[in-house]
């Protein structure tokens, strides 16, 4: 049976753990456990026997970390391993032979140093090889970068046709390490049409329930599960996890009971674990994938971080993104700048905007480059999804493969040829689309024409594959000083399509009132009209008080606005002060840079202000209390990691110029501190975070690289006399070396502290180990640097 018939019709059940396994046969594994598919080929097929005799119908290959990113800087050739390692599991006959493909190790796109072309390459070149050597289907997992993860399935779809499982860890706050919230990962994941959405690694299975249940909840794929077995600890110098095998398989019971679809085991588990877990879960019902509920039809878009529902509430689409109308940006495109382009975005934001309309589209530039530049700049800015408003093909497609989200194209219109220029686009990245109900013959000057040609779009959308709930539709609005006829039709095309099409519903409010003196009080009363028609996603600007003052009162009057409690809040006289919308709002120009990440502007606003100010009246007074207030942010969940990184990046560009500016002995050094991942793991991502955000903190960071041997640690840390030292681990087979070196610490350097991380360690397991501190990020990191240095 194919694999995708088999997730719809039967339970299905993937292995478990391999590196602990590998632990108990092997003394030391070495820092690539791949290779042992061509070292050990015995062990690893013992392994994979074992899981299928447990019951296992997938079996993953020992290939997590075989791409050319990790085996750049090694003796290892990535085709033998992956060629062998599908050769080894196909041999045994097992139902299923899953290609396992972890995450690169390092950050992508703005956030670090790969870009999403080469991400997409190194998983290009892992897929391809796993294909021709037989594997049945792919398996994504462990990632924790939605982005990343976005690399990784559009090399699957674009280099093989297999079927693709794409499985994301989670931190204990509910989101992935950059900031993705589980309906995020299913909106954009089901945007890329993938064949189940899972979760792995993260926790044990008791602990991923909140997280599983919002998958399930939205997911109209299935869903996968494969937890720890639960938290690592030490006793007696070994590593076990605190979840037996019994209560492991109670909990799955649960999950499958719940609607998960495979079940399986990452982290400590073994075959008794998968054994236990089958014989829990064999007579709970499969889900029933057809019955779709509420939640899995709505019509979505997203950011890497945010989701907005549409079509249930009022959402505004931001219309100023646009030079067709703004002198000052049109000029400032000429010159191939943007911060115009940033400023607007986080302006609409702060106004109330849902999405921002993003409109290039000018004869003279390169709307393209510009587009590509413009939607980078504006995402890292604020985290609203995108409306890519432009009429090139080319374009469009530029920007959905590089976007990080599922953003709207706008737009696409009745005729034949517009269709079939952008549906497939849309298609192929997952996009919503906006539809004009216009075709070759103009705009219809009745309703009930408008309403079929929007039935037209949505028809000829489903025919390629797109489903209605990513469809949105624009009745046109013609200019009431020239076409007065229309604008009742426009009204009438309105209560036609929310009630028959039951789509979102989308005007551009300011064309009603071209040509007319007072347009304010014009777009305020056909806004009201539209609303009471069906209207649901105005295009308009919401820096108009006015509009914003409709939307409000509306959403009141029409039930949106439970109890008219928003509406209270905004406009009770009463009420002190309004909140300010973000800390960052009423601060000085660069503290506020900080905040938003403004890298250019930072640099540029220090400066000007050096002219007047002491250089360390910038740092103590402006960079370090604004890098304070993401940090806070980052710790209460209002900030996410790559608000913590283009804070950190902003503050380097400062700290660059004020280093200009001082002497060698006023140099801004707060302490000396030692990083490293520890022997035999090769993974640094956290580690490099780190490094970063210490670095704009005012610590100077030796850092020693990956796979570095206790010795050298300790050599390093004796020689430069180091208070603090920073260990990372990511592997759990690294996890023992790590333990060595706290211990080597201690013994020969008593006078320094030591703190640890990585994906695999807690606060318990570092208690164990005898480290001083335990950093389960970089701002606990920096917590911990304070701590010891600035007492």
């Amino acid at each position: 049976m194919k694999f995708t018939e088999a997730l719809k019709t039967k339970r299905l059940y993937l292995d478990g753990a391999m590196g602990s396994l590998l632990q108990a046969k092997l003394e030391n594994i070495g820092p690539v456990p791949e290779a042992l598919t061509l070292t050990h080929p015995e062990i690893i097929q013992d392994i994979h026997r074992a899981y299928i005799e447990a019951g296992a119908d997938i079996i993953t290959t020992c290939t997590f970390g075989a791409n050319g990113y990790k085996l750049n800087d090694t003796e290892y050739d990535q085709g033998a391993i992956i060629t062998a390692a599908v050769k080894l599991a196909k041999e045994l006959k097992p139902g299923y032979v899953a290609l396992d493909i972890g995450p690169l190790g390092a950050l992508i796109g703005s956030l670090g140093e790969i870009s999403f072309d080469e991400a997409y390459h190194y998983f290009a070149q892992m897929v391809e090889i796993g294909a021709a050597a037989g594997a049945d289907v792919l398996l994504i997992e462990t990632v924790t970068d939605i982005y990343e993860m976005k690399a990784a399935v559009l090399a699957a779809k674009e280099h093989s046709n297999l079927p693709v499982i794409a499985s994301m860890t989670f931190e204990e706050n509910g989101r992935t390490l950059t900031g993705s919230d589980p309906q995020t990962v299913v909106t954009v994941l089901e945007a890329l049409g993938v064949d189940a959405i899972g979760i792995n690694c993260s926790t044990g299975p008791d602990k991923m329930m909140p997280v599983i249940d919002t998958l399930l909840k939205y997911a109209s794929v299935p869903v996968v599960v494969q937890p720890n077995a639960g938290l690592p600890r030490v006793v007696d110098e070994k590593t076990f996890y605190d979840i037996t095998s019994d209560e492991f398989a109670a909990y799955m019971a649960e999950i499958a009971q719940n609607g998960a679809s495979v079940l399986g085991g990452c982290c400590g588990t073994t075959p008794e674990y998968i054994q236990k877990t089958i014989d829990a879960t064999k007579v709970s019902p499969l889900p029933d994938l057809g019955n779709l509920r509420p939640e899995k039809q709505q019509t979505l878009v997203a950011t890497g971080t945010r989701t907005v529902a549409l079509g249930q509430d009022i959402r505004i689409i931001g219309e100023c993104i646009n030079p067709t109308t703004n002198v000052a940006l049109k000029e400032e495109l000429r010159r191939g700048e943007l911060s115009l382009v940033k400023k607007l975005a986080i302006e609409q934001k702060k106004e109330g905007a849902h999405i921002l309309d993003i409109n290039l589209g000018l004869p003279d530039i390169d709307e393209k480059e510009m587009m590509l530049k413009a939607v980078e700049a504006v995402s890292n800015l604020v985290d609203l999804p995108l409306q890519i408003d432009s009429s090139d093909p080319e374009v469009i497609e530029a920007v959905l493969r590089q976007y990080n989200g599922k953003p709207i194209i706008n737009s696409v219109n009745g005729e034949q040829s517009s269709m079939e220029r952008i549906l497939p686009i849309a298609r192929k990245y997952g996009a919503c689309v906006l539809g004009l109900t216009m075709d070759e013959k103009g705009i219809p000057e009745k309703a009930k024409d408008r309403l079929a040609i929007g039935k037209r779009i949505i028809h000829k959308a489903a025919s390629m594959g797109i489903p209605k709930k990513n469809m949105l539709l624009d009745c046109l609005v013609l200019t009431a000083s020239a076409q007065q006829e229309m604008v009742k039709e426009t009204i009438k095309a309105l209560e036609l399509i929310h009630s028959e099409l039951q789509v979102p519903t989308v005007l551009g409010i300011s064309n009603i009132s071209f040509g007319l003196p007072n347009r304010e009080l014009m777009n305020r009363t056909f806004l009201t009209m539209a609303f009471t028609a069906g209207l649901n996603t105005p295009i308009m600007n919401p820096s108009d008080q006015g509009m914003m003052d409709v939307v409000t009162s509306f959403r009141g009057l029409w039930g949106y606005d439970e109890r008219c409690i928003q509406y209270v809040t905004k406009y009770n006289s009463k009420s002190a002060a309004p909140v300010a919308k973000d800390k960052g709002e009423a601060l000085p120009d660069l503290k506020k840079m900080v905040v938003k990440g403004m890298k250019e502007e930072a640099a540029a606003a220090t400066e000007e202000l050096l002219k007047t100010l002491d250089p360390m009246a910038l740092v103590n007074d402006y960079l370090i209390p604004g890098l304070d207030i993401v940090g806070e942010e980052f710790e209460t969940g209002e900030a996410f990691l790559p608000n913590l990184i283009f804070a950190a990046e902003a503050v380097q560009k400062s700290f660059e110029i004020i280093k200009s500016h001082l002497s060698a002995e006023e140099q801004i050094i707060k302490g000396r501190i030692v990083l490293a991942t520890v022997s035999g793991d090769v993974h640094d991502i956290g580690k490099n975070i780190l490094k970063v955000i210490l670095e704009n903190y005012g610590y100077e960071i030796l850092d020693l690289g990956k796979d570095v041997e206790t010795e050298r640690i300790v050599a390093t840390v004796k020689k430069e006399n180091i208070r603090l030292v920073g260990l990372s681990a990511l592997m759990t087979t690294t996890v023992k070396n790590m333990a060595e070196t706290v211990s080597q610490l201690h013994e020969r350097c008593p006078e320094t502290a030591v703190m640890v991380g990585g994906a695999v360690l807690n606060a318990e397991y570092a208690a164990d180990i005898g480290a001083d501190y335990y950093g389960k990020d970089a701002k606990a990191g920096v917590n911990i640097a304070q701590s010891i240095f600035e007492k």
